[in-house]
């Protein structure tokens, strides 16, 4: 290693560099974008994205964003494209072909097929007189000066432009979709995102349902809070409403002050008010609200009674949070 050579600095310059490229794709929105938006938005097919080397590699990011977001696409490698693969493509489909350079040989092999294929063709291109750019139907324009490689080789600040500029289409085809989070959610089924999107406090509220009437004494409260090991009760009135709940903590602080509580009541000792939240709000706003509170558990209701506690472990080993 260079005695003389600052690895942070470089970092810094290599993001600020990139930084600078993606930037400038917002002067490349243009009417030509527009109409590549209202082709896709109109298509009855799907959009078929391909390229070659790096640009292969976006290109298939740029599917799944676009599959994860309602826009149904599917990725083709150039290459393989010209090996059989072109019978991946319907009629109704729209193609866009990512190549920085757009003169590679396997993009000059792959244009006029598609183009006898008679599909719309957009190119993604860093050069706008380029082969691609000149045969294409629409061009997207993700244009950069150079590379943040110190030799101006290595794919850096054109790959990332490209991300950027399919980033833009998928998020605008989203938002004139009206894509909500409930949309995303089925797409997003398994993991902790999808989780965050689905999952319900009920599914989610401890099988025990910790509760003692409001004229019980100490030590089966002291019992039904160490059994059903939540951390608290609910305390319920004679009319069968909630009216509190007593946490351990409550228990010690009473302790604590050194007065006889054997003949202590649940009345006596109970918080009124206490945090609440409906069975069937997201799981995720119940650790939010336990967060936000500095609290580990939440009196669950269904239609205004009783249902059960949710613990801040029970949603964290759910992983999603």
């Amino acid at each position: 290693m260079e005695n003389n050579f600052d690895i942070k600095l470089f970092a810094a310059q290599t993001i600020l560099e990139e930084a600078k490229a993606v930037e400038k794709l917002a002067e490349y929105i243009d009417d030509e974008f527009e109409q590549v938006i209202d082709l896709i938005y109109n298509c009855n097919g799907r959009v078929i994205v391909s390229g070659i080397g790096k640009s292969a590699i976006i290109a298939s990011k740029i599917v799944a964003t676009m599959n994860s977001t309602g826009t149904p696409a599917f990725f083709m490698h150039a290459a393989d494209a010209i090996h059989g693969d072109l019978g991946l493509i319907q009629p109704e489909d729209v193609i866009i072909i990512l190549s920085k350079s757009g003169n590679t040989p396997e993009i000059k092999a792959l244009v006029p097929l598609v183009k006898n294929l008679g599909n719309k063709l957009v190119g993604m291109v860093s050069s706008t007189d380029s082969y691609l750019a000149l045969n294409s139907d629409f061009v997207l324009r993700a244009t950069v000066e150079k590379e943040a490689c110190p030799n101006n080789l290595a794919p850096t600040s054109s790959t990332t432009a490209q991300l950027v500029v399919g980033d833009a289409l998928a998020m605008t085809l989203l938002k004139l979709k009206g894509f909500t989070a409930a949309d995303f959610a089925r797409y997003h089924p398994g993991g902790a995102l999808g989780k965050k999107l689905y999952m319900r406090v009920g599914d989610v509220v401890a099988r025990e349902i910790p509760q003692v009437s409001i004229d019980e004494r100490i030590r089966p409260i002291i019992i039904e809070i160490s059994s059903k090991r939540l951390g608290a009760t609910a305390v319920i009135d004679h009319s069968g409403n909630l009216a509190g709940v007593i946490t351990d903590g409550d228990l010690r602080r009473m302790l604590e002050k050194g007065n006889d509580v054997t003949n202590l009541t649940a009345k006596e000792i109970m918080t009124i008010n206490p945090k609440t939240i409906s069975i069937d709000e997201l799981a995720i706003n119940a650790f939010d609200k336990m967060e936000k509170n500095k609290i580990t558990q939440l009196v669950v209701l269904q239609d205004g009674k009783y249902a059960g506690m949710v613990h801040i472990h029970d949603i964290l080993r759910e992983g999603i949070a």
